[in-house]
């Protein structure tokens, strides 16, 4: 069997955090729904991949984000060059680069809080 995952998050501005994670990460948007019982939402991704992103927006009770410092998505990029391009897209969306609360990705990554300050960790290694 193979186990697929998908991750929700509530977001302040649903468009916002749709362009930040397109732009920087090169999703793109594998579906969407609108005032399904009073919730919006966006689903990105790539295709193929077991995993995708759920953003969501309550439009009769909105949900204030509140992400902790170590509430982390973490890619793994080992090339130097396509880290470099990855770091440098996430700033160019919008993101800001963070300190991480844990030193161990300050060693071989770099830490983005996007606009809600959910966190982004690019990380310069191999998964093993």
């Amino acid at each position: 069997m193979q186990t697929k995952i998908r991750i929700a998050r509530p977001v302040s501005a649903l468009a916002k955090s749709a362009a930040m994670y397109t732009t920087a990460l090169g999703f793109i948007e594998l579906g969407r729904f609108e005032d399904h019982a009073g919730f919006d939402g966006i689903m990105l991704g790539r295709p193929g991949e077991n995993y995708h992103f759920e953003f969501t927006y309550c439009r009769s009770h909105p949900v204030k984000p509140a992400p902790t410092p170590e509430d982390l998505l973490v890619f793994y990029v080992p090339d130097e060059m396509a880290w470099q391009q990855q770091c440098a897209a996430l700033l160019q969306a919008g993101f800001v680069e963070t300190s991480p609360f844990n030193p161990y990705w300050q060693v071989k990554g770099r830490t983005f809080a996007d606009h809600d300050g959910y966190r982004v960790v690019i990380q310069r290694a191999q998964w093993a």
